[in-house]
């Protein structure tokens, strides 16, 4: 059988912060994903889970590595060039979600369908269609301000998987009070990897949600290991 393709590779990350209290934050991190893998990485709070995904998505710049997508380095790309591949590309659930508090959640799924030049019948179809995926149908027309924390978290999934992004990076999902809702939308993210054969990175303290991947790495001072 011929090996799938990679999608993503990672090559010798590092990244210092610099300051009266500055620290190597991630040190030599490699990773290779084939197509349509999406894998789980665990680790201490403050081991640099966070800082990698924002060096994988471009948010941030690595002192030394390099990051490749589908074929295309990203390291050294400037701002404008990052924001060109992440914005039709990649989607980031954040860890504070981000949503835009002056936009209803219907909203706020839209948003990077509309940037991606999607019409707005097309944008509003999917969105909705994402909002009932993560069990919000009827929270469609509420501000970021009227829903909980587990809600919002469940907007920010389906904000990032709107425009079916080829990499799926999630900072931090937990599972909802509700066991059901809980699952399905766990599941989302390898859902959509599955379906685009991208790859996807889940970061996670949850074994519930870790179960949700493929594998399972974790990250130490000394880079991604294998977590048995």
């Amino acid at each position: 059988m011929t090996p799938l393709p990679h999608m993503l590779i990672i090559r010798g990350l590092a990244k210092s912060y610099e300051g009266a209290r500055g620290r190597r934050v991630l040190a030599d991190v490699s990773l290779e994903l084939a197509a349509g893998e999406y894998v789980a990485i665990m680790g201490e709070s403050g081991i640099g889970k966070s800082t990698l995904l924002n060096l994988i998505a471009g948010l941030d710049e690595p002192d030394q590595g390099s990051v490749t997508l589908d074929g295309a380095e990203l390291t050294g790309l400037d701002d404008d060039a990052r924001t060109l591949v992440r914005r039709p590309h990649i989607g980031f659930v954040f860890q504070a979600f981000h949503l835009l508090p002056h936009l209803t959640v219907v909203q706020n799924v839209e948003l990077p369908l509309k940037l991606n030049g999607a019409s707005a019948a097309a944008a509003r179809d999917r969105s909705s269609e994402m909002i009932a995926a993560v069990g919000l149908a009827q929270k469609a027309p509420s501000y970021p301000r009227e829903l909980s924390g587990g809600e919002m978290q469940r907007v920010a999934i389906a904000r990032a998987l709107a425009h079916r992004p080829k990499l799926v990076l999630a900072d931090g999902p937990t599972c909802n009070p509700d066991p059901e809702t809980a699952a399905q939308t766990l599941e989302l993210p390898r859902n959509q990897v599955a379906a685009s054969a991208g790859a996807g990175i889940l970061i996670t303290h949850s074994a519930a949600a870790a179960a949700t991947a493929q594998r399972v790495l974790t990250l130490t001072a000394a880079g991604l290991q294998r977590r048995d």
